[in-house]
C-alpha cells in the first residue's frame, strides 16, 4: 500500500483496467487489478484495497454481490462503481446499498481522480473513527448493543449514575430498554452484589400496590392470610425498580416519598418501623414534567428521584444501532430456534433503516424473530419482513412530509422533460426541504447516505435545473 493509499481496480476489459491502473498511479495512488469477480474477492478477503474501482457487469458474477460483501468485510473499503448510460438506473441503486459513489463510461481523467480522492479520505475517516470508538466508545453495556452517538451518551451517564448512591430517573418510549438501563445501573454499582427488584406500577391493582412495595401482615384486609414481605424488604441493600411511576395512587406516592426521605416503612397494617437501604430507579413512557402539571405525579416525588436523568433515545434515532441490533436478534434466535441465517441481505438492511420503529427495539426483536420463523435461510432478506409496513425511497412518511404534498414534476410547463439528474436534484431537495432542512433525516427518508446528498449539493450549488 502506497501512503496514498491503494485501489482495486475490479475490471474485465484488460485494456480498461490497464488504462485506470496508469491513470492513479499517476497521482501516487497504488492500483491492483482483478479481472473477475472471484478474484477480487480473494484480494479483498486479504484486505487489499483502500478503495474499490468496481465495473458492475463483469463475467462471472454480478457487481451488486461484489458490493453487499465488501461491506461485510472489516474496514470495508469505500466502493466506487463504473456504469454505462444504459445502467445509471442500477448505479443509483448501488450507491443506495451502499456504494460511495459512481462513475459513467465514458469518464474524464480528472473526474476519476477526484471521486478516488474523495473516496479514499471517506475510507480514512471511517477507520479513524472505527480506531476512535474501538479505543474509547462502547459497542455494548450490560446487555445494551449500540454504538450510536445517542447510546454513547446513555452509556456514559449509566456509568456515572453507577458509581454514585444517587436516584436515577430514566425516561423513553416503550420498547427503548428502560428496565435494561436500571440493571445496567445496578449491576455496574456497588450494590451489585444485592437484589434488584423490579415493579411495575401500571401493571399491579392500584389495591395491591402498597402491599407489594411494602408488604403486610397477617389479617390486613382480606385475604391476607399470612405475613408478607414486599420489595422493600427483597430490595434491601440492592436497587429498586419503580416503572410507570405515574400510574400510582396519589396517596401511595406520598408514603413513597416518606419511604425515600427517611429510609423507613411500614407494612400494611403493622405499626412497626423498618428501616431499609436501597437504591432508587423510577421509569415512565410518559412526559414526567406533563404528568406534574396534570396532576397525576408530585411534584416533590419526582425531584426526590430525578437526581440522575437518563433519557433513552428512540430506536430510528439510532442509525446504523439498528443493522447492530438485527445481526445480534437474528444470532440468538438462530440459536434458540435451530434456524440458520447468517446474513442480512442489502436491501433488507435498507427497508430496516428506512422503518420508523414506533415500537422500538422490542418492536425490531419481534419483526427479526417472525421474519426467520416464516422463511427460510440463510440469507433474511426484504421480502420476509411481512408484517412491516412496505416503504419505498420515492415515498417520504409522514415524519417528514404531509400526506398531500405532490413529487416533482416529470415534466416543465412548457412540455420539456427534465433529464434523470435534474429529477434526482428536484426530488432530493424536496426531501430535505419536508424534513425540515435535516439533511441526516432526508438521507434516511430516501434510503442514501447524508454524504452522498452533501456531494450532491456542492455540484449543484449556483446552479438550476434544466430541461432535457
Amino acid at each position: 500500500m502506497t501512503a496514498k493509499g491503494t485501489v482495486l481496480i475490479i475490471e474485465d476489459s484488460p485494456s480498461l483496467a490497464e488504462t485506470y491502473k496508469a491513470q492513479l498511479e499517476k497521482l501516487g495512488y497504488g492500483a491492483l487489478i482483478a479481472g473477475t469477480g472471484a478474484v477480487a474477492l480473494a484480494l479483498l478477503s486479504e484486505g487489499a484495497g483502500d478503495c474499490v474501482l468496481l465495473d458492475l457487469k463483469l463475467p462471472d458474477m454480478d457487481g451488486m454481490e461484489i458490493l453487499s460483501q465488501a461491506r461485510q468485510w472489516p474496514h470495508s473499503p469505500a466502493v466506487v462503481v463504473i456504469t454505462a448510460n444504459a445502467s445509471l438506473t442500477l448505479a443509483v441503486e448501488a450507491v443506495r446499498l451502499g456504494a460511495f459513489d459512481y462513475l459513467v463510461k465514458p469518464f474524464a481523467p480528472a473526474r476519476l481522480a477526484t471521486t478516488i480522492t474523495n473516496a479514499l479520505a471517506n475510507t480514512q475517516l471511517k477507520r479513524e473513527v472505527e480506531t476512535y470508538r474501538r479505543t474509547v466508545e462502547h459497542d455494548t453495556l450490560e446487555g445494551f448493543i449500540g454504538r450510536s452517538v445517542p447510546m454513547q451518551r446513555v452509556y456514559r451517564i449509566i456509568e456515572a449514575a453507577a458509581r454514585s448512591n444517587a436516584s436515577v430517573f430514566i425516561t423513553g418510549e416503550s420498547g427503548t430498554g428502560k428496565e435494561l438501563a436500571a440493571q445496567a445501573v445496578h449491576r455496574l454499582s456497588p450494590r451489585a452484589g444485592k437484589r434488584f427488584v423490579a415493579l411495575n406500577c401500571g401493571a399491579i391493582p392500584r389495591d395491591l400496590l402498597e402491599s407489594t412495595i411494602f408488604g403486610h401482615i397477617k389479617g390486613a384486609f382480606t385475604g391476607a392470610v399470612t405475613d408478607q414481605e414486599g420489595a422493600a424488604a427483597r430490595a434491601e441493600g440492592g436497587s429498586l425498580f419503580l416503572d410507570e411511576l405515574g400510574e400510582m395512587d396519589m396517596n401511595l406516592q406520598t408514603k413513597l416519598l416518606r419511604f425515600i426521605q427517611t429510609g423507613t416503612y411500614e407494612r400494611v397494617g403493622d405499626g412497626r418501623v423498618r428501616q431499609a437501604d436501597i437504591r432508587f430507579i423510577a421509569a415512565t413512557n410518559r412526559d414526567p414534567l406533563q404528568a406534574v402539571a396534570e396532576g397525576r405525579l408530585r411534584e416533590d416525588l419526582f425531584y426526590r428521584l430525578f437526581v440522575v436523568p437518563v433519557q433513552l433515545p428512540p430506536l430510528r434515532e439510532r442509525g446504523e444501532d439498528i443493522l447492530l441490533l438485527a445481526r445480534h436478534f437474528m444470532a440468538e434466535i438462530s440459536r434458540n430456534e435451530g434456524r440458520v441465517f447468517t446474513s442480512i441481505s442489502p436491501k433488507a438492511e435498507a427497508r430496516l433503516l428506512a422503518y420508523d420503529w414506533p415500537g422500538n427495539v422490542r418492536q425490531l426483536q419481534n419483526v427479526i424473530h417472525n421474519a426467520m420463523i416464516m422463511g427460510d435461510g440463510p440469507v433474511l432478506s426484504e421480502d420476509m419482513f411481512s408484517v412491516l409496513p412496505a416503504t419505498a425511497p420515492a415515498t417520504l412518511p409522514a415524519a417528514c412530509a404531509p400526506a398531500a404534498t405532490a413529487a416533482p414534476a416529470l415534466a416543465e410547463d412548457d412540455g420539456e422533460i427534465l433529464r434523470l439528474a435534474d429529477m434526482e436534484r428536484l426530488y432530493v431537495e424536496r426531501a430535505i426541504k419536508l424534513c425540515g432542512g435535516n439533511i441526516q433525516l432526508a438521507a434516511k427518508r430516501l434510503g442514501i447516505s447524508a454524504s452522498t446528498i452533501y456531494r450532491k449539493k456542492e455540484t449543484w450549488d449556483g446552479t438550476q435545473p434544466t430541461a432535457g
